[in-house]
């Protein structure tokens, strides 16, 4: 069978038949609206990248790399569930919440853990000031303050919550190999002084979030360099991981290898039901990385992803060059 090759979407999407009555048409049109507006937007965005590498647009960013071998839920996982597990061959990584705060889930963690990566790598040191206020911290993160149950701010307070107080566990190896086993907590001391009714009003006393030691010499020793554009722009918490997770994959890829459509659902599909809706999803969701990333080189091959040799999105270089 041949292979499918993967690439961007060229022109406009071809409009897709009105559903009978008003409200099904009205929300048909409005989808795709939001995808053709979506389309534009990373059209845009892609422009930019392509005339301006990252470090010469102060874009230059770092991500956790173990968010990039495993990554974190995308949806809430819902009331009482503490435990969210991911795999990648022989790495398992294991979240363990609080059961009064929860996992972290969606783009807000994502964002917020690369904000930390790329701050820690830049100051050397594991003590991160947050910002003079709820609102700055938020446009730290490339968001739009705004308040209210669905706010960015709100969201970001809940999960900036989520994130700190939950524990990684991880297990590395297999029978007949090496075994290594375990676990961190994303920060050892988080102070803050937000009040949510006055996201603009200065901290009197500063808030900052202090770097558990293991955390913070795995960002500073291994860090995955990445384009904030492309995290700013890329709406998707799964795009977000084909993202980070190709770039990574580019970096040591010698040679073209197909990758199960099986092992990938354990390291990204949490949020799908079976393997044909996860398979859907990572392959709609690639068109758009693809865009912003067009270096990238993957097909799809008979039971899997095929990826490529290629460069990755950022050049290798020293994070003392961190500007």
């Amino acid at each position: 069978m041949p292979r499918r090759l993967l690439s961007p979407p060229q022109g406009r999407e071809t409009p897709e038949r009105v559903p009978e009555g008003f409200s099904l048409a009205l929300e048909a049109y409005q989808g795709q609206r939001r995808r053709r507006t979506d389309l534009e937007r990373i059209a845009q965005e892609a422009l930019a990248i392509e005339r301006q590498q990252a470090l010469e647009a102060g874009a230059l960013g770092y991500m956790a790399r173990f968010l990039v071998h495993a990554t974190l839920p995308h949806k809430d996982p819902g009331k009482g569930v503490t435990i969210f597990e991911r795999s990648n061959g022989d790495l398992r990584l294991r979240l363990l919440a609080e059961p009064e705060t929860g996992l972290p889930w969606g783009k807000c963690p994502r964002l917020l853990l690369c904000w930390l990566s790329t701050e820690a790598v830049r100051t050397r040191s594991p003590h991160l000031e947050l910002g003079a206020s709820l609102s700055d911290f938020t446009r730290k993160l490339g968001l739009i303050p705004s308040g209210g149950r669905w706010g960015a701010m709100t969201r970001l307070r809940d999960q900036a919550l989520r994130l700190f107080s939950c524990t990684v566990r991880y297990a590395y190896g297999g029978p007949g190999r090496r075994q290594e086993r375990g676990g961190f907590l994303v920060a050892s001391r988080l102070s803050t002084w937000w009040d949510p009714l006055r996201p603009e009003q200065p901290d009197l006393f500063g808030s900052f979030v202090e770097l558990s030691p293991q955390f913070f010499r795995d960002i500073v020793e291994h860090p995955v360099p990445v384009d904030l554009r492309v995290l700013r722009v890329l709406r998707s918490p799964l795009a977000l991981d084909i993202y980070c997770w190709l770039t990574y994959r580019a970096s040591y890829l010698l040679q073209q290898t197909e990758i199960p459509w099986s092992a990938l659902a354990l390291q990204f599909g949490a949020s799908y039901d079976n393997l044909k809706h996860f398979r859907a999803a990572f392959l709609k969701h690639a068109q758009a990385v693809i865009k912003l990333y067009p270096a990238a080189r993957l097909s799809e091959g008979a039971i899997g992803l095929i990826l490529s040799p290629t460069v990755p999105h950022i050049p290798k270089a020293s994070p003392s060059r961190f500007k």
